[in-house]
Order: C-alpha cells, then structure tokens, then sequence
C-alpha cells in the first residue's frame, strides 16, 4: 500500500514532467521565431516568412498545453504540501510572483499581437510582439530555475518562528547553483528546439532535397547543435564541480560511488544496490571518476557510506538517469560534429544516413530534459528544502485513497487533451512548411509601404 507521502511525490512527479516539456521547448522556439522574423525583415525572402507562420502554430499550441500544465501544478503546492508551502512561502511565493509579473504577464500581453497581429500592426510592433514574447519565456526560465535552485542550495534566508524569511534577496536569487542551472537549462531548452527542428527538417529532406525551406530549417539545426553541444557538456561539467561542492551525496550517486576514494573509478554502467551498499557489475575506468569530478587524478571522491542512511538518494534512479542525460547529451555533440563534416564535404542537404540520424535523435531533448531533471530532483531526496526540511515534514495530511484518486484523474484527463495536442503538432510538423499561406501582397508590408517580395523582388538599395 503506497502512503500519501509517496502518492504525493508521483502526483508531482507526473505534473511536472508534462509540464517541463512544454516550456523548455517554447523557450527555445520564440527565439527561433525571433530569428525568422528578424531574418524576414531584413531579407524579404518570403521563405522565412513561410518558416515563421509555420512554428508560430506549433508554439502557439505548445505555449497553451504549457500554462494549462502549469496551473494544475502549481495547485498541489496547497492541496499536497501545506507544510512546504508555510516554511518556505516567504522565499519560494515572491519568486514565483515575480516569475508571473515579470514574465507571464510580458508574454501574455505580446502574445495575441505575435499571434493574430501579423497582418494588422506594422512590421516594427509586429517583431517587437515577438521579441518580447521571447525575453519573457528567458525571464520565467529566470524566476523558476532561481526558486527550484534555492530549493537545492538555499541561501540569504534565516529561519523566524519556524519559517524561511529572506535576509537578502541578492543571495537568495543568485544562490550557489542558481548560475550552473540556469545557464545548464537554457542550453537544453534551445538544444531540444534545434532538435526538433533539424529533425522536420530532415523529414521534409528526404522527401524533396530541393525543399528550400526544410534546407533552412535543418541547416539552422545543425549550426545549433554544432555549437551548443560542446557548450552544453563544458556547462554540464561545471555544474557537476558545483553540486559536488554543496550536495555531494547526490554526486556519490550520480557515480555510483559507495565508497570514499581518493583517484575513483569512472563507473560506466553498473547496479547499484542500496541495501547492500555496492554497485555491481560494474565497468569502470581508473581514476577516471576523480578527473572528471575534481579535475584532479588522485582526487578524493566522497562515497554514500559516509552518510547516514536516512539521508542518502536513491542511488539506483539517480545513476541511471544521469547516464541517460549524459549519454543523450553526447549523441547531439555527435550529429553536430556530423553535420559540420557533411557541411564541409557540400552534403548536408543530400546525406541520408545524417538526415536519419536527425531525425532519430528530434526527440532525444525531451528525454535528456526529463532525466536531468529526475537526475536532479530524485538526487536531492530525502530533502525537498536541502539540509533544511525532509520530504517526510513537508506533506499535507490528506488521505492516499484522496491523493490516489486525484493522480488517476490527472493521468486520464493527461492523456487525452496532451495526447490530443501532441498529435495535433505532430500531424502540423509533417506538413510542408511552403504550403503556409503567403498572401500576395500581407497587410504588415502594406504598413511598411512595401509589396510582398513574391510580387516584387527586392533590389540594391531597397
């Protein structure tokens, strides 16, 4: 029989990763629209105009599936974890308000115009709509990964009559690992976006090599991936030397490790066992562990033996899901790599087995998100605030048989409007993006006095 504690970490644990789908592939997405706007006005080559209405209806979607997601999250802070909610409402309440004045409601306001207003406001407002809409999606991303952050390493708070209450909002913000996270979490979000789009690309590629627009497409994919791969494992790496410093259980996990160690072990796969305390079958490589964690060969690596049991994760989730962020991770620095070669060789539009390969990996930053953020959350356990309240004292007294009940309807109900809406997007990417309509002559060119480009190319000078 599951307890309420339990239900209520699944209950969240579902929500939220339906929820953190959405928002980490819009937040790369307006900014894609960003550039094919800016592209559009600069050019007049009503490619990119075509490229823009078709992912404005995708983001559109997904922007929607995202708030609905988040609303029916958010709601379980009150019904399910009451006694979070009063210890830390004083640090995690303002910094979600913040996220919604600063964020939401700049991306509400702008978002009819970006939506509906393309042939109804001149070019400047138009772009200016789109920007906007853009910035927002990076300031919640701000507001979020600092409050989630606090959570992991918190900080400029001291404790009055049983609660957290800000001392400083600079340190609370700006915690200790707030700049790794964030800096961590946007790099997936425009990965998992440039993922997406290099594997419509590719699809439209192989069936028409001459698809201009699917060549635009997968060849801003590619740069994407190209570059912000490397970038991602350099950030990653940085990120772990943080968590070592100030969670270091949850790296002890991560690797596997049960043992303190000086020059540990690089575990690559593994069982570990918490009830026995060892990893079994291991395959490791010496001392590469220690380089990697610590930079140092001989480095001393801190094993979960030296923690009490009660606060240890549970090292047989976190490890595997860490291998499978980082193996996903790996995976997209390749196909960049690949795409640079073909690039080189004059290929990029007519190799198969890359265009495959694209398209293979489109939903692997889904699945790296997802798992970095188990990774993540189940690697802080057994706190929900760390060193500070256990999940155990942060629960609501309401019965499993309620919290049961509630998680049956979420994953019915789920199921049906996300799967709804996920084929609904599916069944858009799969349509040519030239057969988007393109007037003969759009309202926003009559407001910048000039003609559309299919009627009128442009010249020097113009």
């Amino acid at each position: 029989m599951l307890d309420a504690e339990l239900l209520a970490r699944i209950q969240f644990a579902f929500t939220v990763s339906f929820h953190i789908i959405f928002p980490s592939f819009t937040i790369g997405l307006a900014s894609f629209l960003f550039v094919l706007e800016a592209l559009w006005l600069r050019t007049r080559d009503e490619t990119y105009l075509s490229l823009y209405k078709f992912w404005m209806k995708i983001f559109a979607l997904a922007f929607g599936m995202g708030v609905v997601s988040g609303i029916v999250m958010s709601y379980q802070f009150g019904t399910n974890w009451g006694p979070f909610s009063e210890f830390t409402g004083g640090v995690i309440g303002p910094l979600l308000a913040y996220e919604v004045l600063s964020a939401f409601f700049l991306e509400a306001g702008f978002l009819g115009i970006m939506l509906f207003g393309l042939n109804r406001v001149g070019p400047k407002l138009h772009f200016t709509a789109t920007t906007m809409v853009a910035v927002g999606t990076l300031f919640s991303a701000f507001w979020i990964l600092s409050a989630n952050s606090w959570m992991q390493t918190p900080d400029g708070y001291v404790i009055e009559n049983g609660r957290a209450v800000v001392s400083s909002w600079i340190d609370a913000i700006f915690n200790p690992s707030f700049p790794y996270r964030l800096v961590h979490m946007v790099l997936a979000a425009y990965l998992t976006t440039a993922l997406v789009v290099g594997a419509v690309g590719a699809w439209h590629l192989m069936r028409d090599r001459e698809n201009r627009a699917a060549k635009i497409m997968f060849s801003m994919a590619m740069w994407m991936a190209a570059i912000l791969g490397p970038i991602q494992i350099f950030a990653g790496d940085l990120h772990g030397l943080n968590t070592l410093e100030h969670q270091p259980a949850k790296v002890a996990a991560m690797e596997g490790h049960f043992e303190t160690r000086e020059g540990a072990p690089l575990i690559l796969f593994g069982m570990p066992d918490m009830e026995e305390e060892e990893t079994k079958y291991a395959l490791e490589i010496p001392k590469l562990g220690s380089m990697i964690l610590t930079h140092e060969w001989d480095g001393k690596i801190t094993g979960l033996k030296d923690f009490a049991p009660e606060d240890r994760p549970n090292a047989a989730i976190v490890f595997w899901t860490f291998r499978i962020m980082v193996g996903l991770g790996v995976l997209m620095a390749l196909l960049g790599i690949a795409s640079v070669i073909a690039r080189l060789r004059k290929k990029l539009y007519s190799c198969g087995y890359l265009h495959r390969f694209a398209l293979l990996m489109g939903p692997s930053g889904f699945v790296a998100i997802l798992a970095g953020w188990f990774t993540t959350e189940v690697g802080r356990q057994p706190w929900v605030v760390y060193g500070l309240m256990r999940t155990s004292e942060a629960g609501s007294p309401v019965a499993p048989t309620a919290i049961a009940g509630s998680l049956i309807a979420f994953v019915v109900v789920y199921a049906i409007v996300f799967g709804v809406g996920t084929a609904y997007i599916l069944r858009a990417m799969i349509k040519d993006p030239r057969s988007a309509h393109i007037p003969e002559e759009t309202e926003i060119l009559r407001a910048g006095g000039r003609q559309s480009t299919a009627a009128h190319p442009p010249v020097a000078g113009e």
